[in-house]
């Protein structure tokens, strides 16, 4: 795991605007606002022509790959695959603990169109839920101090215990009365939750939670949507985010990669409803649609990974460039070294057709 939480009353901690002036401090930028608009482009683009042809199957494999983003980030190790059998109700072979954490989330999950984001009480009911059987405080704010330690360092220190319950009515009250884009809002909900850190654990789960609630009651669709799978997939960053926009008083950084997150997100889900339609000739995985997306002339290895939003290069290599090698859609410049640091990619004709047929 990237953090470590660790329990302290006596460090001295930075407290969230958010319980001074009932206004979280966010900054709005060219690049939030390119992102704004064109997530709210191909939601649109998404709602006419796919939203009802969003399948069963899809579905239930978006929910597995949410529930499996959410609890990989906070270092449970089941995969999917077993996280598919136990939705379910399949015995798998995997420790107690992984196991009812898995259970739990299915649960939450299934009852996202239950709870009101603007609700406190559903917050803490939503929590109970997720936590059952794993701690005593479920569904209660925590009554001890909590911080976040990296590297052998204290790397946050939040709020004091007594001044949670506080900040928490304070930041339901921003949400609420906010006239900020949802899209904005939601980003800037989940950076000040996981700030505040209100229970002894499953934060990072609910944080994330939530902002998949306040986003699927602006547009249905987010309930589908695996934003968690892809910061799984980018947990580094994700953790990074939140630590500048900590540093420097500001969620806008938090803001900018979430938002990146979610248009990523609705990209692979429209290709991979594309193609589960008969009339693609063509199996193009969402990772390999992608990669398809951002090539132009010939690029490099580290183009494309950057292009892609992805750290990991052997996760890159195993699930976006060897896959359009083998099917032909990419070719190598010079394929007679194909370890050469100066190796190239470029679409071969059908990967250039295929690229086209999906903008």
């Amino acid at each position: 795991m990237a953090s470590i939480f660790v329990t302290s009353e006596t460090s001295k901690t930075i407290e969230p605007l958010v319980g001074k002036r009932m206004q979280p401090p966010f900054t709005i930028n060219n690049q939030i606002l390119k992102l704004v608009a064109d997530i709210s482009e191909r939601l649109g683009k998404i709602s006419v022509t796919h939203s009802q042809d969003i399948d069963l199957r899809l579905r239930r494999i978006n929910q597995v790959r949410t529930i499996h983003g959410t609890l990989a980030i906070e270092g449970n190790e089941l995969t999917e695959e077993q996280v598919t059998a136990i939705l379910g109700g399949k015995r798998v072979l995997a420790p107690v603990k992984e196991v009812q954490e898995a259970k739990n989330a299915i649960a939450v999950y299934e009852q996202l169109t239950n709870w009101d984001p603007e609700t406190e009480s559903n917050l803490l009911g939503a929590h109970k839920c997720l936590m059952m059987g794993m701690i005593d405080s479920a569904g209660q704010y925590r009554n001890s101090g909590v911080g976040v330690m990296k590297d052998g360092q204290v790397i946050h220190m939040a709020p004091p215990a007594d001044r949670t319950p506080m900040l928490m009515r304070d930041l339901f009250a921003w949400l609420k009365a906010s006239d900020d884009h949802p899209l904005i809002k939601s980003c800037v909900f989940h950076y000040e939750f996981e700030f505040i850190h209100p229970f002894s654990d499953g934060n990072g789960r609910m944080g994330r939670l939530w902002q998949t609630l306040i986003l699927s009651h602006w547009q249905p669709l987010f309930a589908v949507l695996p934003v968690e799978n892809l910061i799984h997939q980018h947990q580094q960053e994700y953790y990074q985010a939140i630590n500048q926009s900590t540093i420097e008083t500001d969620s806008r950084t938090f803001i900018e990669f979430m938002l990146r997150m979610i248009k990523q997100a609705l990209f692979e889900l429209e290709q991979a409803n594309t193609n589960n339609t008969p009339q693609v000739s063509h199996h193009v995985t969402p990772q390999v649609s992608l990669l398809l997306s951002h090539f132009y002339g010939e690029m490099s290895r580290e183009q494309l990974q950057s292009a892609c939003l992805l750290k990991d290069r052997k996760s890159f290599t195993a699930r976006y460039l060897k896959p359009a090698l083998e099917a032909g859609y990419i070719e190598m410049t010079d394929p007679s070294k194909p370890k050469s640091r100066s190796q190239r990619y470029r679409l071969t004709d059908l990967g250039d057709e295929l690229k086209g047929g999906h903008k």
